[in-house]
């Protein structure tokens, strides 16, 4: 896919730096190139539509100014998972309205609407132009989605623009209810005519539009039922059809789950292997090493420059334990040394964070967590390869834009939400993502009977007679697609923006000392006050200069940045705002409530 981007005319490149709508919409995307030459085989309709997938399509990091990408790109998510030593203004409740950009960005629209107003100029067969227009609504139907969960109400172009055409250039936002139902109309038409064969793991086909027709319909089914302060009809319409579109994904039998070397390594090697045709990958983003396409995550998890990113506890404790029941039973757990939280969990937390007995992909040596690469001790390791992708732009392992294991949870999530799940239900798709790593089943009677607490005190709008599988549902979610940049806006639907106010902790410690995290007879962390003490070590940190603990030298949690007080306004940020130029620009516009 990458290199068939280079190859596009750098006319069919539009930038992404001019500031207003009405410039976007009213610019030729293709000054040099007319529908009369652009058209007319099926090798330039591939060619042009190639030049969507880098403007829409999600990167490895998120870009605030692109609205397209979702919150923190496919492996940065900064939400309530993962934890940086600096803060966004997203969690701080300092956001500010922006002058221009902030997301409010159209150029990506108006090259997609030149396609679909033009691709029929030619003499392509008209079969083959379905296709490729199927391709085009696909990737509207993917922007506007991107639009309304950012800013809610958006206006709807479906045509170019022209570029004295004042009436459609200055027009008022168009209802979230409009731009969804004119979304389900792109994404159907995609489903209708794109391929049903799996070409390749990165171009879209018919089983890519049902994956995006399911995200869709499952954030905007539940964003309605939750936010009762909008008032938005049809949310049970579209829960129904977010089952379907995952239930038609499912049973088609085109994706498998990846199931690799067993239930010990399976996940892990999910996100690390080479290969751009894993059976559970349905549309990926692709690196080429051999062509110097590369992005960073390995350099992202082990050098401090990168914000030194680390799980969260929270989330840490969400993970069961390998026979199925719960950390959080368990009396003081929140004070259990790292060594002992780990042992005998849900194999997926040993895949993706460093626990005892860790080795590198290739390594002959066990590894303990690096305080030096993580604020909260629990070291990223999901998507990480072997060292010789260590440096900065040095991983070409594919990331997953849509996974087989997505629509299971989708399903799961929007029949329990229906009120229509069964156990059956359940076994077809949570209990597989169970069975991938040897967990117990999810039984649906047993967690609506033993409702968790620990769950039910996150997550406080949950309340029809399903809320105990719909917890244990949320559970795996938010287990199975960490890292995956989906989070952020599963917070936002189910309007549980307060868990972002959380402070955000790490591993547990009893004070200073000397501490053998692994449990292999050597020492990995000092942690001292004063002088350094002379013992070996591998790393020393000094408590309140390196390393805070809730209580500091009577030990507890470590706390990340504690003197930075979180805030969300419940009132305000399940939004974004508009832009201060756009407003000026454009009367008809009005900011988003409590901007």
């Amino acid at each position: 896919m990458q290199r068939d981007i280079k190859k596009i005319s750098a006319a069919i490149l539009v930038s992404l730096t001019l500031a207003s709508c009405s410039k976007f919409l009213d610019r030729d995307p293709l000054s040099q190139i007319s529908p009369n030459n652009a058209f007319n085989s099926e090798n330039q309709l591939d060619l042009y539509t190639n030049s969507f997938y880098d403007v829409v399509i999600p990167g490895p990091s998120g870009n605030d100014q692109t609205p397209t990408l979702p919150f923190y790109g496919l492996t940065g998510e900064n939400s309530d998972n993962i934890i940086l030593n600096s803060l966004p203004s997203e969690l701080t409740g300092n956001r500010t309205i922006p002058v221009s950009g902030g997301g409010w960005d159209w150029s990506a629209l108006r090259n997609i609407n030149y396609f679909i107003n033009n691709c029929r100029t030619g003499s392509v067969n008209p079969a083959i132009i379905n296709k490729y227009e199927g391709t085009a609504r696909f990737f509207r139907a993917f922007f506007y989605f991107s639009m309304v969960t950012r800013f809610g109400d958006v206006p709807w172009y479906s045509n170019v623009i022209a570029a004295d055409d004042d009436k459609a250039l200055l027009k008022p936002r168009d209802s979230r209810v409009m731009i969804i139902d004119s979304v389900l109309q792109d994404i159907n038409y995609a489903i209708n005519n794109l391929d049903s064969t799996k070409a390749s793991v990165n171009k879209v086909n018919k089983w890519t539009a049902l994956a995006l027709k399911s995200r869709i319909c499952l954030f905007e089914g539940t964003f309605r039922k939750y936010h009762t302060e909008f008032s938005l009809p049809g949310s049970t319409d579209l829960l129904t059809q977010a089952a379907t579109a995952a239930a038609q994904l499912i049973s088609s039998g085109q994706y498998n789950l990846y199931t690799g070397s067993g239930p010990q390594t399976a996940y892990q090697e999910l996100f690390t292997t080479a290969s751009k045709n894993n059976s559970e990958y349905i549309l990926a983003r692709s690196f080429l090493a051999q062509a110097n396409i590369y992005y960073s995550v390995n350099y992202y998890t082990i050098s401090p420059s990168f914000g030194k990113p680390g799980l969260e506890k929270n989330l840490v404790n969400s993970y069961l334990m390998k026979d199925g029941s719960r950390l959080t039973d368990t009396p003081g757990y929140d004070t259990l040394s790292f060594f002992t939280e780990t042992q005998n969990r849900d194999p997926r937390l040993a895949q993706t964070i460093r626990t005892p007995g860790y080795k590198r992909i290739g390594a002959a040596v066990t590894s303990a967590p690096s305080f030096t690469s993580t604020s909260s001790g629990y070291q990223l390791t999901k998507f990480v390869t072997d060292e010789t992708q260590d440096k900065l732009n040095g991983n070409a392992n594919p990331l997953p834009v849509f996974r087989l294991a997505e629509a299971f949870l989708n399903y799961a999530e929007a029949k329990a939400e229906l009120g229509t799940l069964t156990q059956a239900d359940l076994d077809i798709s949570i209990n597989r993502l169970r069975a991938r790593v040897n967990m117990p089943s999810l039984s649906m009677a047993d967690a609506n009977s033993h409702i968790d607490p620990f769950l039910a005190t996150a997550y406080t709008h949950v309340s029809d007679q399903n809320k105990g599988v719909l917890l244990e549902i949320r559970r795996e979610r938010r287990v199975e697609l960490v890292m995956e940049g989906l989070r952020w806006n599963d917070l936002m639907r189910w309007k549980e923006g307060h868990l972002l106010t959380n402070q955000f902790k790490g591993m547990h410690f009893k004070g200073p000392g000397a501490y053998d995290l692994d449990h292999d007879g050597q020492t990995d962390v000092v942690i001292f006050t004063g002088t350094r003490p002379a013992i070996p070590a591998a790393q020393y940190l000094e408590l309140g200069v390196d390393i805070q603990l809730e209580n500091g030298a009577n030990g507890g949690l470590i706390t990340v940045l504690p003197a930075i007080k979180k805030s969300f306004n419940e009132n305000r940020d399940y939004l974004f705002p508009l832009p201060t130029q756009e407003i000026l620009l454009n009367k008809a516009l009005t900011q988003n409530p409590k901007w």
